[in-house]
């Protein structure tokens, strides 16, 4: 049940930021650049076979960043209801929770951004057929079960299998196959590392609030597992992206210059050193850095595969 009830107004507080910096705060945009690692490198994928095309790739890079942005509202507004948000939160300020902005104003501005995301849906369908549609609506209905709805994935420890499925896989796949109409094994390959690196953004988020979230009944990952364990996941998540592609170069899979991912180290071990010696609020300093990584990773990976 949520601990706002109806003796609760939901009037943003005095001294509140105009509505323009409040929504820019809402919309996480420090988030989006990892968002789009998976359409860069699902798009190298199509250029390198020849089958670039700009107006799917823009489109499915839009998308992209409207889910995640989507995303974002519902973990805001529906986290507070569910009083996972509180005064003691570590995570960056959410503006429900700081009533800058109110639950009904969130949550009308998450239908918006998901209606956007589906209109430029309607345009994907146009070019590749019906199945985009379908697959859109499961992203969207992902999105906003993350942490809406009558069972929350967030909350039932599967925000991992989510983000991994659908900001990982799902995004470089469908990437593709918007601008060629196939599917390679390697771009399924390929797919794989940047879920992987995605996925290690949710797991610091969730080691960074864990106490918070077994306090709010919030049986994420991390709640089930323990700190440690939960900092064994990110490495191993961190290691495997990179195993990845030195496994497809060394298997002749991918050309050499896609080991330009290797230039991205430096950032994976700054946010692999303050991951397992932190706890709390540093941890997004962590945070901030696998983001940074997922998208470095991404880039990279796309240049090398454009070299190549």
């Amino acid at each position: 049940m949520s601990p706002i009830g109806p003796d609760m107004p939901e009037t943003p507080q005095a001294g509140r930021p105009r509505p323009s910096a409040a929504w820019m705060l809402a919309a996480r945009p420090k988030t989006l650049p990892a968002a789009a690692a998976s359409v860069v490198v699902g798009t190298a994928l199509a250029a390198a076979d020849g089958g670039f095309s700009p107006g799917p790739a823009l489109a499915a890079l839009a998308i992209a960043l409207l889910l995640q942005i989507g995303s974002n509202l519902a973990n805001d507004v529906y986290d507070h209801e569910r009083g996972a948000d509180t005064a003691e939160r570590l995570g960056p300020v959410r503006v429900t929770q700081s009533g800058m902005l109110t639950r009904s104003q969130v949550k009308r501005g998450m239908k918006v951004v998901f209606a956007l995301a589906f209109a430029l849906g309607l345009y994907l369908a146009y070019v590749r057929g019906p199945l985009v549609l379908a697959i859109g609506a499961a992203a969207i209905l992902s999105a906003y079960a993350y942490t809406g709805g009558p069972w929350p994935l967030g909350y039932h420890g599967l925000g991992e299998v989510f983000v991994f499925l659908f900001f990982g896989v799902t995004a470089v796949v469908g990437t593709y196959w918007v601008q060629t109409g196939a599917v390679t094994p390697l771009v399924w390959l390929m797919s794989l590392p940047v879920g992987f690196l995605i996925t290690a953004i949710i797991v610091v988020n969730n080691l960074r609030d864990i106490e918070q979230d077994r306090a709010a009944g919030k049986r994420t990952v991390a709640v089930r597992i323990g700190a440690p364990a939960t900092r064994v996941e990110y490495l191993a998540l961190v290691a495997l992206a990179y195993a990845v592609v030195v496994g497809a170069v060394v298997a002749g899979t991918l050309p050499l210059a896609a080991l330009a991912v290797v230039a991205s180290l430096p950032i994976a071990y700054r946010a692999t050193r303050v991951v397992f010696t932190q706890e709390g609020r540093p941890l997004n300093g962590a945070l901030a850095a696998t983001g940074q990584l997922s998208l470095a990773f991404g880039v990279l990976l796309a240049l090398g595969l454009l070299i190549g």
